[in-house]
């Protein structure tokens, strides 16, 4: 056996022999690591094949075995997989990844060991083609099993695949297969898809002097290898996807691996078309909608290093990686970075923590930088490298607001033919603007982050208000699905006529963007509509329908939530109108003003991006507000520095740090006994304090009831073993289940 060796950041490989006892880390399993006996050498950071309790494992050598056991009964490794291994630099990074989340270290290695399948031989079943010759009534279930085919490049599919990726049931494949557009393949055996693209620069684009001397900096510490964090902050528009671009293609061809991670919906064909004409060749993808054999191959080729860049979400961080040498993180700021399903993480914080442990650069690219990002920068540990200037000389839009309270929305007949009319939600000042630009022939964007026909079904005699059986919380009307729809659990029930309460009429409050689109189809007969929200955007393809439409001028207005407000560029869109811009102002998140600010101000920079100059209306009851203010003013730093002072006054982060303890259970009995318990233990602690537990605001999501727990410090308060250590003094029920979020985001 070899010992490990470090020096200057630098790792030395430990090399274990045949019928040595090494540790074993294990995932989804709760310790620091088994110890096995080694039947062949074997490195540090090697995939093992082992058993735990006689269920089989790929597990990871971390070190050497120390745990004593007499010799007859530590367990032979299985099998060393011949598949690439982690360095040492990456198995620092699970501990210190669980030091930092609560995460168990074997939850962390989870994560990376996410495709079981690699380790497997390739599956043989049955698999289909997609027969797009074959013309058929297209259903949405039908719509989405063909964008399933097409995220896929149009490979053959099995039918789990296409079930899991379409989320339709087994019985639409089953038909359509009978009518032949899922035509079976006569081979049985998945095929690899081979990824081995080879990139270079096209000289398609040249950088301006702004954009040059950002990318410059970026590359001197890519050549010197060196950890360091470049926020790359630029307006919309101002070409910063291009600077990351040429650091991207430094990285590469000085033989490092490249990970650009972004938020879901900004993979969009605008992006691939851009990355395949600036490199010859198109990115390899990471994201959810992939079949299980591209996972495998992808998975499998980063292991053996011939895959040197993906572009993906934030998943794409847990990959194999070989020789990583720069993470470009896209949007920082965007919320979608924070996992909070297998396991509570920020992916622009963890990927910042790998960085450093394994001595590379890291990009974050946004308009509007998160504050703790801003926060870094000031602190002088991030370097701040600024675009100021939109990329060919557009402008950045003009930005007004309407008083709302003055400023009352038209009502309006829903067809020529009602007798009634129905309450407005567009004032007329922004109603007259949309005249005046489809009269241009330019196009129009309406933003309302809010799904649905009206998110409030309630009788006006009793007060009565539909809720989900399952969560506490009301259910949404859906007008397109004539359904009422649970945004939490995904529940589905038929509208509701009567008052269950008092036999009255039910009325429906609020407006969601399906209201909007009656109000526009009501009032703009002839303008073609469309609609952009998860409920009508089920995949990447379906945005891209959209996106094409409206590139070509087929769409006039576009009606839709945030999945607008990123990522997009319409050189023909010149007006955009916010429908309720105080919608995210008020709440228990104290990031509401940042939040508010970002989506406004991402949603504003859609406008004017080509040769025509945008406008932008907020409609708001609140115009003297902070948030809205400094939108119109253009005062995005000013704003920034005067939210960061108030938060600073309340020591909330970055000035502090919190850590959410949410505590669930189907029983209520058993949750508020075990909660009193631990509140009855809960240490003192000095600069900061332990609050609750309090109901969650929403107490109860499919029928697990939930508490939580609020642990506040100081910013250099080391709250994570006060936490772990006072949550370990009790025993956690069996049906009890606790989640812990450092620095959390959601406050539900």
């Amino acid at each position: 056996m070899i010992i490990e060796k470090k020096k200057k950041n630098k790792y030395f490989m430990i090399m274990f022999k045949s019928g040595d006892i090494v540790k074993v880390l294990i995932p989804n399993v709760i310790n620091t690591g088994y110890d096995y006996r080694l039947t062949c050498d074997a490195d540090v950071g090697a995939f093992v094949r082992c058993t735990v309790m006689n269920r089989q494992y790929i597990g990871v050598i971390i070190g050497v075995g120390d745990s004593n056991l007499d010799a007859a009964k530590i367990k032979t490794i299985i099998e060393v997989c011949n598949l690439g291994r982690l360095s040492q630099s990456d198995i620092d990074w699970i501990f210190k990844m669980s030091q930092w989340t609560l995460m168990a270290p074997g939850a962390v290695l989870r994560l990376i060991i996410n495709v079981p399948d690699a380790f497997n031989p390739p599956v043989v079943e049955q698999l289909y083609a997609y027969n797009f010759d074959e013309k058929c009534r297209m259903t949405d279930a039908r719509q989405r099993i063909a964008d399933a085919f097409q995220s896929n490049d149009n490979d053959a599919m099995s039918a789990n695949d296409i079930v899991n990726i379409a989320h339709v049931n087994s019985g639409v494949v089953k038909t359509l297969v009978k009518s032949g557009i899922l035509m079976p393949l006569a081979s049985r055996e998945k095929q690899k898809n081979a990824y081995d693209y080879q990139y270079h620069d096209t000289g398609s684009v040249t950088l301006n002097d702004e954009q040059r001397a950002a990318a410059d900096a970026i590359a001197t510490a890519i050549d010197k290898n060196e950890f360091s964090v470049y926020l790359l902050d630029g307006i919309t528009g101002s070409g910063k996807t291009q600077v990351y671009f040429d650091s991207v293609l430094r990285a590469y061809n000085n033989g490092k691996s490249v990970l650009l991670m972004m938020p879901e919906i900004a993979l969009t064909a605008q992006f691939m078309d851009r990355f395949t004409k600036r490199f010859g060749a198109p990115p390899v993808v990471w994201h959810s909608n992939l079949t299980a054999a591209r996972r495998r191959d992808i998975w499998r080729g980063v292991a053996r290093g011939d895959i040197r860049i993906v572009v993906g979400t934030r998943s794409a961080l847990f990959l194999p990686w070989q020789n990583l040498g720069l993470i470009v993180v896209d949007e920082e700021h965007d919320t979608s970075y924070k996992q909070e399903d297998m396991g509570n993480y920020h992916a622009r914080d963890m990927a910042v923590l790998r960085a450093k442990i394994a001595n590379f650069p890291v990009v974050l690219a946004s308009a509007t930088p998160s504050f703790e990002t801003l926060h870094n920068v000031a602190m002088g540990k991030y370097n701040r490298l600024r675009l100021m200037s939109r990329f060919g000389g557009a402008q950045l839009p003009k930005i007004e607001t309407i008083d709302m309270r003055t400023a009352r929305p038209e009502s309006y007949k829903v067809d020529k033919d009602a007798t009634e009319e129905t309450s407005g939600n567009l004032s007329p000042a922004l109603c007259a603007e949309i005249g005046d630009t489809l009269a241009q022939h330019k196009q129009v964007m309406l933003f309302i982050n809010r799904r649905g026909f009206a998110p409030i079904i309630q009788c006006k005699k009793c007060g009565w208000v539909a809720e989900c059986p399952d969560c506490s919380i009301g259910l949404n009307y859906h007008k397109h699905l004539g359904k009422l729809v649970c945004h939490m659990c995904g529940k589905m029930i038929p509208m509701i006529e009567k008052c269950p309460q008092c036999g009255n009429d039910v009325s429906m409050r609020g407006a969601g963007l399906e209201k909007i689109e009656q109000e526009i189809s009501a009032k703009f007969p002839n303008a073609k509509t469309a609609l952009v929200s998860s409920d009508t955007i089920m995949s990447r393809e379906a945005l891209e329908r959209t996106v094409h439409k409206m590139e070509n001028g087929e769409i006039d207005i576009i009606i839709g939530t945030q999945i607008l407000a990123k990522g997009h560029h319409f050189p023909n869109l010149t007006l955009v109108g916010v429908v309720d811009a105080d919608m995210g102002l008020f709440g228990t998140d104290f990031r509401a003003g940042e939040h508010t600010f970002q989506q406004l101000f991402q949603v504003a920079g859609r406008a004017g991006r080509g040769d025509c100059p945008g406008r932008v209306l907020l409609q708001t009851y609140q115009p003297e507000h902070p948030v809205i203010t400094a939108i119109c003013a253009g005062n995005r730093d000013e704003f920034m520095a005067s939210d960061m002072e108030s938060r600073r006054s309340a020591k909330m982060p970055p000035f502090g740090q919190l850590i959410a303890v949410v505590i669930e259970s189907d029983k209520e009995n058993t949750l508020k006994k075990y909660c009193a318990q631990l509140s009855n233990i809960a240490p003192t602690l000095n600069g900061g304090k332990i609050m609750g537990p309090i109901a969650a605001q929403i107490y109860q999501i499919r029928n697990w009831y939930r508490m939580r727990f609020l642990v506040s410090g100081d910013a250099r308060a080391n709250l994570q073993p006060i936490v772990r250590n006072w949550l370990g003094k009790i025993k956690q029920p069996a049906n009890v289940r606790i989640k812990i979020d450092v620095n959390p985001q959601n406050f539900m």
